[in-house]
Parts: C-alpha cells; sequence; structure tokens
C-alpha cells in the first residue's frame, strides 16, 4: 500500500453513506474545470467502454489517442490513464462550458471531490470508507446544499459503474498479484485485451476457437456481439480462469483433454 493510501486511512475523517457533504461545481464558480487539468486519471475498463461507444470509435483507437499506459519492471499489471493535451495538460473533453463527455465521464471525474479507500483485507474495524478531498484548487465546498454521501453518489449515477466495476476491482485484489513473479509478456497481453481492448476481445472470441473451447449459453453469445457490458463480464471470467485457473469458465466435454496452451489461447 502506498504511503499516501496509508496516510488517508490513518488521518483522513471517515464519511459513512449517511454523513452530510455541502459541495457545489458549475460554471460559476472561478475553479470551473481547473480540475481537469494536469491530473492523473486511472480508468477503470468500464470508463473506456463507455467513451469509447460514446465517441464512436473502435477501443484500440480511443486507447491509442486518449490514454498511456506507463509501466515499470515494478508493476503486477497494466494501468491506462487519460492522455492530457501536451500543450495545455487539459484532459482532451474538457471546453469552456464543460465536459464534453460528461453522461460518459470517467468513474474518478464522478466521484470528485469524494474519494474512497478500501483497506486491503479488511477487519470489522477497518473496512472501506469514503472521504472529502479539499484540494486549493477547488472553491465548491460548503456551497450549494447539503445531501449525504449516499445521495451525492446517486446524483452522479456511481451505481451503475460501481456495479460494472465490481469484477474488475476483484480481479485487482486477487491475491495472485502478491506473488513476486511478473506476467509474461502473451499473459500481459490477455490482461490488456480482456480489460480494455473489448473490441479485439470480441473478435478474439468469435474469430479464434474460443467459441469451440467453452460451454457458453446461445443467448449470451448473441448478447456479447453487440453488448460491451456482457462482453466485459465474459472478458473477467475468461481471465480468472487463465490467470488464476479459478472454474469460472467451462470446458466443453470434447476437448476436456486439449492441451493447456491451446485452452487458455484459443
Amino acid at each position: 500500500m502506498a504511503t499516501t493510501e496509508q496516510a488517508i486511512i490513518r488521518d483522513y475523517p471517515r464519511l459513512s453513506l449517511d454523513d452530510p457533504i455541502t459541495f457545489q461545481c458549475d460554471q460559476a464558480l472561478d475553479c470551473f474545470t481547473t480540475c481537469c487539468r494536469d491530473v492523473s486519471i486511472v480508468l477503470t475498463p468500464y470508463d473506456v467502454a463507455r467513451l469509447k461507444k460514446a465517441l464512436g470509435v473502435d477501443s484500440s483507437e480511443f486507447l491509442d489517442k486518449h490514454t498511456i499506459s506507463p509501466f515499470t519492471k515494478d508493476q503486477k499489471f497494466p494501468a491506462v490513464l487519460l492522455r492530457m493535451d501536451q500543450a495545455t495538460k487539459k484532459c482532451p473533453f474538457v471546453t469552456e462550458t464543460g465536459c464534453s463527455v460528461y453522461a460518459n465521464r470517467p468513474w474518478a471525474c464522478r466521484m470528485y471531490p469524494l474519494g474512497v479507500a478500501e483497506p486491503r483485507n479488511a477487519t470489522p474495524a477497518d473496512r472501506a470508507f469514503h472521504f472529502l478531498l479539499r484540494e486549493d484548487i477547488c472553491h465548491g465546498h460548503g456551497l450549494g446544499r447539503a445531501r449525504t454521501v449516499r445521495e451525492y453518489l446517486a446524483e452522479q449515477g456511481l451505481e451503475e459503474y460501481e456495479a460494472m466495476n465490481a469484477s474488475f476491482k476483484e480481479l485487482m485484489l486477487h491475491e495472485f498479484w502478491d506473488q513476486e513473479e511478473a506476467l509474461a509478456p502473451e499473459k500481459l497481453d490477455m490482461y490488456y485485451m480482456a480489460c480494455f481492448e473489448l473490441d479485439r476481445f470480441r473478435r478474439f472470441v468469435f474469430e479464434t476457437r474460443f467459441l469451440e473451447l467453452f460451454e457458453i449459453d446461445e443467448a449470451r453469445v448473441e448478447a456479447v456481439r453487440t453488448d460491451d457490458a456482457e462482453l466485459l463480464d465474459l472478458a473477467m471470467q475468461w481471465l480468472r480462469f487463465a490467470l488464476f485457473r479459478e472454474k469460472t469458465m467451462k470446458i466443453k466435454p470434447s476437448v476436456v483433454e486439449a492441451k493447456p496452451r491451446e485452452i487458455h489461447h484459443g
């Protein structure tokens, strides 16, 4: 756990879902869109799926144009960050009147100014909690009407994002990542494709032997042809099978004797 996370867990006031907050963000504030520049916005798979669909582009094209994926030798899995404009350091989707992709803005943008801390292997006395980020650049604190944390999260449409991110969160917190061995390049590519390059993963499902190897209900097969949410759910199940050897996918009896590489890589 990073030092900053330790400080949050140790020092920040903990907010329950029923605690009130007073915050406002609109064009009337002199800080409007200031928080949309020179910032690291980590994207979840669902963020990427929503944004690429809103922009009408393939997931690979979106990733190439709008994201960066810095990777170090100590990193266990790739992270995807929104690429800021090189000249202005602003989010590529921010305009003078606000966010041009507001209805599909990422989870991190929806949460602000709330943060959430989730101690790993939390005990009943040390469970996940929300906290309030107070930064000098933001002048919206104490303005507007008061509402509970629960109400604020609902207003920001977080429920759908939390539901869609749940399986990805479980994937990231898996004990598998505690091992010292790094993933082989081909498995890193599997991870990146299944999590973020959904359109490439869809081609992988339908253009390789994937459907010959795994038992998948016909209705679900048809759903993943066009439904990114269904496809992402399948991707998370396949990753747990391929990386962790969990029984999240069922191999067809006719290929049970197939070589492990054939089963896991199509």
